[in-house]
């Protein structure tokens, strides 16, 4: 497909209207104005560069999530760089298989926030506290291991059996809104919150992201399409400069740990602690042990990451300029997540994997959604991951200046979640209510388990058996996830049978794409390699 995909079939001519009159923008099946969408890539130095800014974002969750649980489970700053490598390395294998065999969408599949609440369970489970450091971390990385091998089974079993495409079926452009843009806005206390934690390294990098990115390219002619296509590797390179001088001039020599930590750029500790040359491989931390209750807490954390990772599938192909994903090839995609999954157990990376939601958001930003920009990103992973030195160094990016991408990330998948509005009657009170009333509870309710638990140190459901604490608490600490099933379930029950109900939520518009195999457009983007479609006539 040339280009960016226009926006065909965009739902037909608008009726005719006297002049004096507004027309309102009419719906579009496919994003406009996309520069290059799956199956149109860059030249070859543009792709390389764009790959290596999606290596560059998807770090942030990659460092982030390893740096606050490796010391927990008593691992230093080598086990804390050999997690993150392992992350990494894992991080490229799935990235690929999802671009080749799964949706066949530019989708970064990295490290996931949701599976960290069942891990810490396991860390502070109690079991360890007799063994020194190392044991005691590797051991809690084998029971990890353990609890993510049976989780991996859930989505296998939901996304190859076609169960899930059962269910994304009755999928509607209403109930995608709440669902999708809080797979984005409800990530809004890892933006500002993480710029603040050092506000003259990260409020410098959002500024000029917003400049480099909205602005310059519409006022220099000769910058355009390279300073917004590259303004993350233009900023952060720029910001980083900044921060390892005031890190030299002593700017932050006596001040508190907490501050040095986040601010300066010589307290990763990653660089020490690398190795020059290292291959991660399976069951390197051991054989995994499996722990019955352990395994159903992940299980419900990996159902978690589903519903999340189904909204950002669906962000992923707008801002890719697709067409809406047919409930066939979500199936798919899921069952090669849960694959991941089992990868990530099999390799030992203390955590599970999912949709980088901040990956989604940069292909709006370049408007770039080519399959091979992401296929060179996990190339990248993989080549950085083995040479971990070198890997390390842009692994040590400072925590602010992530966060400052993640504001702008975050907030165009959230906006993207949105956009699905304009196949909806907002001016009917059901639609209405169903927006409201789900996006209200998807906010409302994480909120109440968080400060519960962040007061009482437990969340509300507190039994002695602590596998049935975390099945119970972990889904209500999903924004995305209860603004979703809120939304779906309402969509689907409230007056459904109403002939005019179906236009209301927008039904009819993603009709022609229940099978992909309709829509020629739809063959184009989603078609297995090597007419391996004939193999896997259920998924």
């Amino acid at each position: 497909m040339a280009g960016g995909g226009g926006g065909g079939g965009g739902g037909g001519a608008a009726p005719a209207a006297k002049a004096s009159e507004p027309v309102p923008h009419p719906p579009k099946d496919q994003l406009p104005n996309v520069s290059y969408c799956i199956t149109s890539p860059p030249p070859w130095p543009e792709a390389i560069l764009l790959g290596f800014q999606h290596y560059l974002v998807m770090l942030g969750t990659t460092v982030i999530i390893p740096t606050a649980l490796v010391p927990q489970m008593g691992g230093g700053n080598e086990e804390k760089a050999q997690v993150i490598q392992t992350s990494l390395f894992v991080a490229g294998l799935n990235t690929l298989l999802q671009s080749i065999f799964g949706t066949r969408l530019p989708a970064v599949i990295g490290g996931s926030y949701t599976f960290v609440a069942p891990t810490i369970s396991i860390i502070l489970s109690g079991q360890w506290n007799d063994e020194d450091p190392v044991s005691k971390f590797k051991k809690i990385m084998r029971a990890t291991q353990g609890a993510l091998i049976v989780a991996s089974t859930l989505q296998i079993v939901l996304g190859f059996s076609g169960l899930w495409r059962n269910v994304t079926r009755f999928l509607s452009p209403l109930s995608a809104v709440p669902l999708v843009s809080l797979v984005g806005f409800g990530l809004y206390e890892f933006g500002f919150p993480g710029v603040a934690k050092c506000v003259e390294i990260g409020l410098p990098e959002l500024v000029l992201l917003v400049i480099f990115s909205q602005y310059l390219a519409h006022l220099i002619r000769p910058g355009k399409n390279i300073f917004d296509r590259f303004a993350v590797l233009f900023t952060v390179i720029i910001v980083w400069i900044y921060a390892h001088l005031l890190t030299v001039g002593g700017a932050y020599n006596g001040k508190p740990p907490k501050t040095q930590a986040s601010c300066r750029t010589d307290r990763a500790g990653l660089i020490s602690g690398a190795q020059w040359i290292s291959i991660p491989y399976p069951f390197q931390w051991g054989p995994p042990s499996f722990n019955a209750g352990e395994a159903f807490a992940m299980m419900m954390a990996s159902f978690v990451a589903l519903v999340e990772s189904t909204g950002a599938f669906i962000a992923v192909a707008r801002y890719a300029s697709a067409t809406p994903l047919p409930p066939s090839i979500l199936s798919r995609g899921v069952g090669w997540q849960g694959v991941g999954i089992l990868l990530s157990g099999l390799f030992g990376t203390g955590n599970g994997s999912s949709v980088s939601v901040e990956n989604a958001g940069l292909l709006a930003l370049t408007r770039v959604g080519s399959r091979r920009v992401v296929q060179i990103s996990a190339a990248f992973m993989i080549f950085f991951s083995i040479l971990g030195k070198f890997g390390a160094v842009f692994a040590s990016i400072p925590a602010p200046i992530v966060g400052a991408l993640y504001c702008l990330f975050f907030a165009y998948v959230g906006a993207g979640g949105l956009g699905f509005l304009q196949f909806c009657n907002l001016n009917s009170f059901r639609t209405k209510f169903i927006l409201g009333f789900s996006v209200f509870l998807g906010l409302s309710i994480p909120q109440y388990f968080n400060e519960y638990t962040a007061v009482a140190g437990y969340g509300p459901v507190h039994t002695h058996a602590r596998w049935f604490n975390d099945m119970a608490n972990v889904p209500f600490q999903s924004k995305a996830f209860v603004a979703g099933i809120v939304a779906f379930f309402l969509d689907n029950t409230m007056h459904k049978k109403d002939g005019q109900t179906r236009k209301d939520r927008g039904k009819h518009w993603w009709d022609k794409f229940k099978s992909f195999k309709t829509d020629t457009r739809s063959e184009e983007f989603y078609s297995l390699p090597f007419n391996l479609n004939k193999y896997f006539p259920s998924v």
